[in-house]
């Protein structure tokens, strides 16, 4: 925060250059070992967790399907029209050279500038991670990619990835609050008799608005801080002093601050961002928008427009909540239930666009994670457990999957 009790960019850069060799790479197999035994065994046991709440997600989801007539979704999926389904996947694919000009946007806020083409890779190669790997290793692997790249320190990156990750919340909140305004003001219901009539999506919408709110609220604190002159980054510390258990806590909220102010600092570089990422989570919902127009749901355009897009931002949203692979599962639920919740589309349409549009998704994400890594010569294993970016990073921080 705006305090002289703040560590700057270049003293984070400078200490953690001093932890490394001569080569500016991390010095493996130095510090405690007793720490990065308890580090490997958290990540770990977050892994184990994360491959449990799949199972347990996938089996709620099995529970529910078992409602439906299996034949009926999978008819449903193979009559999709294959034109306006090969539009989709264009539309998502134009997303991703958008997602890495904004990651770009990110570093150069904090003096680092990667090229388009390079931070489009390393967000493919980072998402793949975060599918096929458990525990959201691919916060840890895109670090690690712009390190090797680019020579962005593993603590700019780590930064960066806050950054936009609280850009992606941002942006995915607000589309869900249009999206609730506009069915809104198009019928004769108001958001509480709206969220009333969702039924079953009741707890998804209120789901999503928490998360949403707390977004804003921090937004909103970050904001005022990094205007104001008041010492709170020193303050919040002095009362983490000789509280261990609370002295981590403070400390990863002042920097997560501190990442975040580096930008709102930067009005061009905060507009950048912000019409970067409404640019690529519209092309998001259009594609769950033009996959709805496959299924011949029936809906008239603006109700298209609208239920996906509150769909799309709901569902993103309960993928925040680390309880699934990829968010598998979590993801078609809330889209189902919003989309049957406020229209008269039956649940195997409903569920059969969920599901074809996240496979969609992630088969694009993989396709392209693949050929990334490829392009670099980079193995996915070695650059979780080889570097210092699983610890340094602890896969802590949380996204929206496209």
């Amino acid at each position: 925060m705006n305090d002289g009790g703040e560590r700057s960019g270049s003293q984070a850069a400078d200490a953690e250059t001093s932890s490394r060799n001569g080569d500016g790479e991390p010095t493996l197999g130095t510090g405690d070992s007793g720490s990065d035994r308890s580090g490997r065994a958290a990540l770990l046991t977050r892994r184990r967790l994360t491959i449990a709440g799949t199972v347990l997600v996938l089996a709620g989801l099995f529970v529910a399907v078992r409602e439906l007539d299996i034949r009926t979704i999978t008819a449903e999926i193979s009559s999709a029209d294959p034109v306006v389904l090969g539009a989709a996947v264009v539309v998502y694919v134009v997303s991703w050279p958008l997602r890495g000009r904004r990651y770009d946007d990110v570093l150069a806020a904090m003096d680092h500038r990667s090229g388009t083409a390079v931070a489009t890779v390393a967000v493919f190669v980072s998402q793949t991670a975060n599918l096929a790997i458990p525990a959201r290793a691919g916060d840890a692997v895109r670090a690690y990619v712009m390190k090797r790249q680019r020579g962005v320190s593993y603590a700019a990156g780590v930064a960066s990835l806050t950054v936009e990750r609280l850009f992606d919340l941002a942006t995915i909140a607000t589309l869900a609050v249009l999206a609730t305004a506009w069915l809104a003001i198009g019928g004769d219901t108001g958001p509480l008799e709206l969220v009333a009539e969702a039924g079953g999506a009741r707890t998804a919408l209120l789901a999503a608005a928490a998360v949403s709110t707390a977004t804003v609220g921090v937004g909103a604190v970050v904001v005022t801080s990094a205007r104001a002159d008041h010492g709170l980054g020193a303050w919040l510390r002095a009362q983490g002093q000789g509280r261990p258990w609370l002295e981590g806590a403070l400390e990863a909220a002042v920097q997560f601050a501190s990442d975040v102010q580096v930008v709102v600092r930067q009005p061009r570089a905060l507009a950048a961002i912000g019409a970067g990422s409404l640019l690529v989570w519209s092309l998001d919902v259009l594609t769950a928008v033009l996959v709805l127009a496959a299924l011949d749901s029936g809906l008239p355009i603006g109700t298209v427009l609208s239920v996906g897009t509150l769909a799309v931002s709901v569902g993103n949203l309960a993928k925040v909540l680390p309880l699934s692979q990829g968010g598998v599962g979590l993801y078609e639920a809330a889209f189902t239930a919003l989309v049957v919740g406020l229209t008269p589309v039956g649940a195997s349409v409903a569920l059969a666009a969920a599901i074809v549009d996240h496979a969609l998704k992630n088969g694009v994400t993989l396709l392209g994670g693949t050929g990334a890594v490829a392009w670099l010569g980079l193995s996915l294993s070695d650059a979780t457990t080889g570097s210092e970016a699983t610890r340094e990073t602890g896969s802590v921080l949380g996204e929206p999957k496209r």
